[in-house]
């Protein structure tokens, strides 16, 4: 197990601060605001993500994730609070961030263990998408990392594609344009140390066409395709699974050269204690809230991983 590492990816569902941003449309997570979120309730969720992703992979590694993409994250004072948890103090745990357009101010951010991986390039790609009416429609940035993973390169892209809220078909065109722009830069990248990772909630599952458009460059597999099923995904809505939440990869990562990685498995993180217990929704992600209601669960989404073996 020393030489297996886990690469996760976990959506955390509004991780918000009590703070007002004059800028972002917080107000609702606020103590006064619809949501009613405390500081109580912030340091409880926080203890509870820190939980969950000092658990990924426990099984198959000796160690927590040393990469984790993260969704819905607010700013760099909520990563702070997390990595600063009991659960995660230990592990030397850093992060890349950066705030991007979106109305509601959440972002996506890496986090990464310094003892295995080094960064050495980082930057936003934006997502320039306009409505009919010529509005830009402001959401999140795609983060790109380069950095070293126990000293073998890799391109790092995590992403949070726009949502299906207006309808799946009618914003299609969205995501689409969201694998056009991490394709883009792949196309300016020196194929000759080409190990890819593009992890993230895409808002669409593994056959849909925005997945396919990655999928058709030839340049990946997706290790996550197996597992949605009827009754098992990594959301559920309306009693309905999906996979929106995916690890895909570079064909790199199927070689047994010495000091590479070597993909050697994909799984949803779903242990009982992320599971609604009772009711209808039995065996669904415990959620923070269900609409204005609070629940004082974890996520509305179970984090997805990937095994390496360091050859």
């Amino acid at each position: 197990m020393d030489n297996r590492f886990t690469v996760a990816f976990y959506n955390l569902e509004n991780f918000f601060d009590t703070t007002d941003d004059p800028h972002t449309l917080d107000d609702d997570f606020t103590e006064t605001g619809k949501k009613h979120w405390t500081e109580n309730r912030f340091r409880k969720k926080t203890k509870k993500i820190a939980n969950t992703i000092a658990h990924i992979g426990k099984e198959e590694s000796s160690i927590p994730p040393v990469l984790v993409g993260l969704a819905e994250v607010e700013n760099a004072n909520v990563l702070k609070a997390l990595t600063n948890t009991k659960a995660l103090e230990a592990i030397p745990y850093d992060w890349v961030h950066f705030d991007s357009p979106d109305e509601r101010g959440i972002d996506t951010a890496l986090l990464y263990n310094t003892d295995h991986f080094e960064v050495l390039n980082s930057e936003i790609l934006p997502l320039f998408i306009h409505e009919e009416n010529g509005v830009r429609d402001l959401t999140r940035d795609i983060l790109y990392v380069y950095g070293k993973l126990n000293g073998e390169p890799v391109h790092i892209f995590v992403n949070h594609w726009p949502s299906r809220r207006d309808g799946a078909k009618e914003t299609e065109f969205k995501r689409l344009k969201a694998a056009k722009t991490v394709l883009a830069k792949i196309d300016t990248i020196d194929k000759e140390v080409f190990n890819c990772i593009v992890m993230g909630d895409f808002n669409d599952n593994p056959t849909a066409k925005s997945i396919e458009t990655l999928m058709q460059s030839q340049r990946f597999i997706n290790p996550m395709q197996s597992l949605l099923s009827r009754k098992m995904g990594s959301a559920n809505y309306k009693g309905q699974w999906s996979l929106f939440d995916q690890i895909i990869l570079s064909h790199s990562f199927l070689n047994f050269e010495p000091g590479t990685h070597n993909y050697k498995g994909a799984q949803i993180f779903a242990p009982k204690f992320l599971r609604e217990r009772k009711g209808r929704y039995k065996g669904t992600p415990f959620r923070t809230y269900a609409g204005k209601k609070y629940l004082g669960g974890y996520s509305d989404h179970f984090p997805v991983y990937v095994i390496f073996q360091k050859n």
